[in-house]
């Protein structure tokens, strides 16, 4: 029961329902604004990309939300942070990438600051003196994704996108090549250098090249490639021979290849193969060397004007090369002797067994060799050209040649050498000299006046007796001896002593002995001057 209000008790309150709250006007306007800017957020996240950050040695000309990331001229991104490694060794750049870019985050991925560079002989990046410097991308295609980067100080030479094959060269030194110089397929710019390296031995260096398609089909196991930089002058046994593939290999430097015409391997060699860098084209076209066989030869002569690396010649083909020269003293003759050691290679020619040449034993060589010096092969020195005069050591047969053995145990193989051209002449000269030295021309004359005068008195007497012949029956016989008495006459004024023959006689011998001696004098300076013929004589300093 509800008890009655009271003082005790009061009245029971009354509820009443309060009416619903509705908002104000002016609440709209921020509303709006709120859900505006919520919808910009989320559009920006989700257009946004992936955040990466690429190292680079320094930040010049990077700065925070200006510099833009661009590919083929196409913002992709913004830098939106630089921080220092922990090594303060590089410069940590923080690149926002925007969605569609998201690809470029992939592992290989190459980045590098645009700005104007001067480099292989090209000028690239002008276009930054007004707008200022940008990061340039190449994208990669690994399907690996990547945030951190290491960026390159310098463009790539070919982009990722273009379609080729990339090849390893192994050199002996880089000459005047540098990263973007070209390479070349018959005087065609195929390719560039794209980075070399110096092998950890220090003894070469290695070399990467793209060569762009179709030409990289060119390049088959068999490929030769060489140093075409600059202009290839050189004058030695061969002459003066000058090369060069093309005027701007002359100025950045180049490398070419070719595939020889006989080579029998067509197949297209794969990407990363590594073949040797050759000097110049000819070493490059060389037959490959193959086994050293070594030689030594040693001359009883002059070898002024060998030197280290002249050609080993058998009848016009290069057999190897000079390593060595030096001077050993022979006691059998107790005079000393230049001594020549050799690299031939015995591959670039057919073995006479008719055997491959590389199937053959190290024995069955020497065996091959001791025929040969059986049956006449010598060594000689003999000028290269007349132009430069240099000798070149020459390997033929001399079937006259004294008997020489070969002693097989040696090591190295000592093969026979003959006398040079030039020594034999002169040695035929001197040999001519001493016998007309030894000529009595002077006892010869006397001789002669004796028995002119003894057939004069003999003449004399027939001529007494015949006085007393009958004329009439002897006219003609007395007119003979007339004749044969003025004829002795004459001859025995010829003969004498002081007549004008008897000193023309001995001026004619005088100039013959003179003329012997300035031959012999012309051979010694041919044989150390053959360029002589040319040049002419060298002037002697006083």
């Amino acid at each position: 029961m509800t008890k009655p209000p009271s003082p005790l008790y009061p009245a029971e309150p009354v509820i009443k329902k309060v009416r619903k709250w509705l908002p104000s006007m002016v609440w709209i306007v921020p509303l709006l604004a709120a859900l505006i800017g919520i919808s910009l957020v989320v559009q920006s996240l989700r257009e946004r990309g992936p955040t990466i950050i690429v190292s680079f040695p320094t930040a010049e000309g990077i700065e925070v939300g200006k510099t833009k990331v661009k590919f083929k001229d196409v913002d992709i991104g913004e830098v939106t942070a630089l921080h220092l490694a922990d090594d303060h060794s590089r410069v940590l750049v923080t690149i926002d990438l925007l969605k569609e870019a998201q690809k470029f985050a992939a592992a290989d991925t190459r980045f590098w600051v645009a700005k104007p560079r001067l480099a292989g002989g090209s000028i690239s990046g002008l276009e930054t003196l007004l707008s200022g410097v940008y990061i340039a991308v190449d994208s990669g295609s690994s399907t690996e994704s990547s945030t951190r980067f290491v960026g390159l100080e310098s463009p790539p030479v070919v982009a990722s996108d273009v379609p080729g094959r990339r090849f390893k060269l192994l050199a002996r030194d880089i000459g005047s090549l540098d990263i973007g110089s070209p390479v070349y397929f018959r005087r065609i710019p195929v390719g560039h250098v794209e980075s070399f390296a110096l092998d950890p031995d220090g003894r070469s260096l290695s070399l990467g090249v793209f060569i762009k398609s179709p030409y990289d089909h060119f390049v088959t196991a068999d490929s030769r490639f060489w140093h075409a930089s600059g202009i290839d002058l050189r004058l030695d046994a061969g002459g003066l021979k000058l090369d060069t593939q093309s005027l701007a290999s002359i100025v950045l430097g180049g490398v070419a290849f070719e595939t020889p015409v006989d080579s029998a391997n067509a197949i297209p060699s794969p990407d990363g193969t590594l073949f040797p860098l050759a000097g110049d084209h000819s070493e490059a076209l060389k037959t490959p060397d193959g086994n050293i066989l070594t030689v030594m030869l040693r001359f009883h002569q002059s070898i002024r004007g060998l030197a280290v690396g002249a050609p080993v010649d058998f009848r016009g083909v290069e057999l190897g090369q000079v390593r060595s020269i030096g001077l050993t003293y022979d006691k059998s003759k107790g005079d000393y002797s230049p001594v020549v050691i050799l690299d031939v290679f015995p591959d670039r020619l057919t073995a006479p067994t008719g055997h491959p040449p590389n199937s053959e034993s190290p024995s069955q060589r020497v065996h091959v060799v001791e025929e040969l010096v059986q049956r006449g092969l010598r060594a000689q020195l003999r000028p290269g050209n007349l132009l430069t005069g240099q000798p070149l050591v020459a390997l033929d047969f001399f079937p006259n040649a004294p008997a020489s053995r070969l002693d097989t145990s040696a090591s190295p193989l000592e093969l026979p050498t003959v006398p040079s051209d030039l020594q034999e002449l002169y040695q035929q000269v001197q040999a001519i000299l001493l016998k007309l030295e030894k000529v009595p021309f002077d006892t010869l004359a006397q001789d002669a006046h004796r028995v002119m005068t003894d057939l004069d008195g003999s003449l004399k007497q027939l001529d007494l007796a015949l006085r007393n012949t009958n004329s009439d029956i002897l006219p003609e016989v007395k007119d003979s001896l007339e004749q044969i008495r003025t004829t002795v006459q004459d001859l025995h004024s010829t003969l004498s002593s002081d007549s004008p023959l008897q000193q023309d006689t001995r001026q004619a011998l005088q100039s013959m002995a003179e003329a012997a001696r300035s031959l012999k004098t012309l051979s010694d300076n041919l044989e150390r001057q053959p360029e002589s013929l040319i040049r002419g004589k060298k002037e002697q300093n006083p």
